[in-house]
């Protein structure tokens, strides 16, 4: 991912039960982070929002291959995932220079949450919450962070 003149590499991504972040209050069942490395260490997150609804094929080699038991980290090389098929149609997005959610907790991250979420079946969300749930940052307070939208900029172009 390029963001203004910085290529950021995709090193990992994972998800939380319910989501970390929220919108006028509200948490999803889950939230899925594409964690991205530039060559100078600076890191961006993709943050996606997770609903239940239409079963998702896409995650199926996720969810077929997670681990048998809590607090296990797994690294699956063979297992093969197009990240494109895991994104929501829409790209709109909020942006917010903020910190990672797991310790260190270190500042610097930016941030793009995309605002339209992906669906996953109820039987897929339980899957993964019957191992993993409550692994959330608390909704930290803003301090004075701005987030910003793309919703003024595209409706300022499309005129």
């Amino acid at each position: 991912m390029t963001l203004g003149d910085a290529d950021y590499e995709l090193i990992q991504f994972h998800f939380h039960a319910p989501s970390e972040h929220t919108v006028q209050g509200k948490h999803y069942p889950m939230e899925m982070h594409f964690v991205h490395k530039s060559p100078s260490g600076a890191l961006a997150v993709i943050g996606v929002f997770i609903t239940q609804g239409a079963h998702n094929a896409a995650f199926d080699p996720i969810l077929s291959n997670l681990p048998t038991q809590k607090g296990l980290e797994s690294h699956f090389e063979h297992v093969q995932v197009n990240v494109d098929d895991l994104l929501p149609h829409s790209h709109k997005s909020y942006r917010y220079d903020g910190s990672l959610t797991t310790p260190p907790c270190s500042e610097g991250v930016k941030w793009i949450v995309m605002k339209s979420p992906i669906q996953l079946s109820a039987e897929q969300i339980g899957r993964f919450t019957t191992l993993i749930k409550g692994n959330n940052r608390p909704v930290q307070p803003l301090h004075h962070r701005v987030a910003v939208t793309d919703d003024i900029v595209e409706e300022v172009m499309a005129r």
